[in-house]
C-alpha cells in the first residue's frame, strides 16, 4: 500500500510539473514565470525528498535541503534583478 500511495504521489507531482511549465512557457507576465519557477523548484524538491523516503536514502534529503537553500537564494537574486529592471524603466 505505502508503494502505492508514493507512486500515485509522483505521478501527481509530474502532472503538477507540466502544469508550471506551461506557465512558465505562456505566463503573460515576468512575475507570472518567476511564480512558476519557484513553484518548479518546490516539485523538484518533493520529488527528492519522495526519492528519499521511498528508497531509504538519506543522502537524497541531504541534497534536498542544499537544492532549497539554492533555489531561494537563486529566486531572490531573480526578483532582485526584476526590481532593479523595473526602478530603471520608471526613472
Amino acid at each position: 500500500m505505502r508503494m502505492i500511495m508514493m507512486d500515485v504521489m509522483q505521478w501527481y507531482l509530474l502532472l503538477c510539473a507540466v502544469v508550471c511549465i506551461i506557465r512558465l512557457i505562456l505566463g503573460p507576465t515576468t512575475a507570472d514565470r518567476l511564480v512558476a519557477l519557484n513553484i518548479l523548484s518546490g516539485i523538484v524538491l518533493a520529488f527528492l525528498v519522495l526519492s528519499g523516503v521511498r528508497h531509504g536514502r538519506s543522502i537524497y534529503l541531504d541534497v534536498a535541503l542544499v537544492y532549497d537553500i539554492f533555489g531561494f537564494l537563486g529566486f531572490l537574486a531573480i526578483a532582485r534583478f526584476l526590481k532593479d529592471k523595473m526602478h530603471g524603466e520608471g526613472e
